[in-house]
Protein backbone atom coordinates (compact mmCIF):
# COMPACT_ATOMS: atom_id res chain seq x y z
CA UNK A 1 0.00 0.00 0.00
CA UNK A 2 1.47 3.27 -0.86
CA UNK A 3 0.98 5.74 2.39
CA UNK A 4 1.47 9.49 1.84
CA UNK A 5 1.40 10.96 5.61
CA UNK A 6 0.15 14.01 6.83
CA UNK A 7 2.71 16.70 7.81
CA UNK A 8 1.50 15.56 12.08
CA UNK A 9 1.81 11.90 11.42
CA UNK A 10 5.33 12.72 10.38
CA UNK A 11 6.45 14.50 13.82
CA UNK A 12 4.06 11.89 16.15
CA UNK A 13 5.95 9.26 14.03
CA UNK A 14 8.90 10.77 14.97
CA UNK A 15 8.04 12.46 18.33
CA UNK A 16 5.66 11.19 20.00
CA UNK A 17 4.36 7.47 18.31
CA UNK A 18 1.88 7.10 21.20
CA UNK A 19 0.07 9.96 19.72
CA UNK A 20 -0.81 7.44 16.19
CA UNK A 21 -3.72 5.29 16.39
CA UNK A 22 -3.20 1.65 16.73
CA UNK A 23 -4.13 1.15 13.20
CA UNK A 24 -1.42 3.98 11.81
CA UNK A 25 1.29 2.54 14.20
CA UNK A 26 0.70 -1.09 12.16
CA UNK A 27 1.02 0.58 8.69
CA UNK A 28 3.87 2.37 9.51
CA UNK A 29 5.38 -0.69 10.76
CA UNK A 30 4.82 -3.12 7.92
CA UNK A 31 7.57 -3.25 5.24
CA UNK A 32 5.16 -4.16 2.70
CA UNK A 33 3.80 -0.72 3.02
CA UNK A 34 5.83 2.06 0.85
CA UNK A 35 5.91 5.41 3.06
CA UNK A 36 5.87 9.07 1.49
CA UNK A 37 5.88 12.32 2.88
CA UNK A 38 5.23 15.38 0.77
CA UNK A 39 7.81 17.55 0.26
CA UNK A 40 5.17 20.09 1.23
CA UNK A 41 5.51 19.27 4.54
CA UNK A 42 9.34 20.13 4.82
CA UNK A 43 8.08 23.58 3.87
CA UNK A 44 5.15 23.57 6.65
CA UNK A 45 7.97 22.21 9.04
CA UNK A 46 10.76 24.42 8.44
CA UNK A 47 7.55 27.38 8.74
CA UNK A 48 6.68 26.11 12.09
CA UNK A 49 9.80 24.99 13.61
CA UNK A 50 10.47 27.97 16.07
CA UNK A 51 6.85 28.08 16.82
CA UNK A 52 6.75 24.16 17.73
CA UNK A 53 8.16 22.23 20.54
CA UNK A 54 7.67 18.84 18.53
CA UNK A 55 9.13 20.10 15.45
CA UNK A 56 11.85 22.48 16.84
CA UNK A 57 13.08 18.52 18.15
CA UNK A 58 13.08 17.67 14.94
CA UNK A 59 16.48 16.95 13.24
CA UNK A 60 17.70 19.88 11.08
CA UNK A 61 18.47 17.39 8.08
CA UNK A 62 14.92 16.06 7.20
CA UNK A 63 16.17 13.51 4.88
CA UNK A 64 18.14 11.78 7.44
CA UNK A 65 15.34 11.43 9.51
CA UNK A 66 12.92 9.91 6.69
CA UNK A 67 15.99 7.48 5.85
CA UNK A 68 16.21 6.70 9.35
CA UNK A 69 12.24 5.66 9.33
CA UNK A 70 11.94 4.23 6.05
CA UNK A 71 10.63 6.71 4.27
CA UNK A 72 11.04 8.94 0.94
CA UNK A 73 9.76 11.84 -0.10
CA UNK A 74 7.19 13.07 -2.89
CA UNK A 75 7.85 16.09 -4.77
CA UNK A 76 5.50 18.28 -5.98
CA UNK A 77 4.86 18.20 -9.11
CA UNK A 78 2.91 20.47 -11.84
CA UNK A 79 0.21 17.98 -11.90
CA UNK A 80 -0.11 17.98 -8.00
CA UNK A 81 0.10 21.89 -8.07
CA UNK A 82 -2.57 22.32 -10.66
CA UNK A 83 -4.88 19.77 -8.82
CA UNK A 84 -4.57 21.38 -5.77
CA UNK A 85 -5.60 24.49 -7.22
CA UNK A 86 -8.86 22.91 -9.21
CA UNK A 87 -9.74 21.27 -5.68
CA UNK A 88 -13.30 22.31 -4.22
CA UNK A 89 -12.72 24.75 -1.04
CA UNK A 90 -13.65 22.62 1.38
CA UNK A 91 -10.35 22.47 3.10
CA UNK A 92 -8.72 26.21 3.22
CA UNK A 93 -5.34 24.93 4.24
CA UNK A 94 -2.83 24.91 1.34
CA UNK A 95 -0.34 22.06 2.51
CA UNK A 96 -3.61 19.72 3.25
CA UNK A 97 -4.67 20.64 -0.56
CA UNK A 98 -1.40 19.80 -2.22
CA UNK A 99 -1.11 16.53 -0.06
CA UNK A 100 -4.81 15.70 -1.01
CA UNK A 101 -4.05 16.60 -4.51
CA UNK A 102 -0.57 14.37 -4.59
CA UNK A 103 -2.76 11.55 -2.56
CA UNK A 104 -5.04 11.61 -5.62
CA UNK A 105 -2.35 11.91 -8.77
CA UNK A 106 -0.23 8.67 -6.91
CA UNK A 107 -3.15 6.99 -5.76
CA UNK A 108 -2.13 6.76 -2.42
CA UNK A 109 -3.89 6.62 0.77
CA UNK A 110 -3.30 9.79 3.19
CA UNK A 111 -2.73 8.88 6.92
CA UNK A 112 -4.06 11.55 8.71
CA UNK A 113 -6.41 12.34 11.74
CA UNK A 114 -7.77 15.45 9.80
CA UNK A 115 -11.69 14.79 9.76
CA UNK A 116 -12.02 17.44 6.91
CA UNK A 117 -9.75 15.39 4.14
CA UNK A 118 -12.19 12.58 3.88
CA UNK A 119 -14.72 14.67 2.12
CA UNK A 120 -12.17 14.70 -1.21
CA UNK A 121 -13.51 11.27 -1.83
CA UNK A 122 -9.78 10.07 -0.99
CA UNK A 123 -8.69 7.09 0.71
CA UNK A 124 -7.31 7.65 4.41
CA UNK A 125 -6.07 5.89 7.18
CA UNK A 126 -6.17 6.91 10.89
Amino acid sequence: MRLLLDTHVLIWAARAPERLSEQVRSHLEDRDNELLVSVAAAYEIELKRDRDTDISALPAQLTLLLRQMDMDWLPLTDRHAALAGKLPRIHGDPFDRFMIAQAIVEEATLVTKDRTIPAYGIPTLW
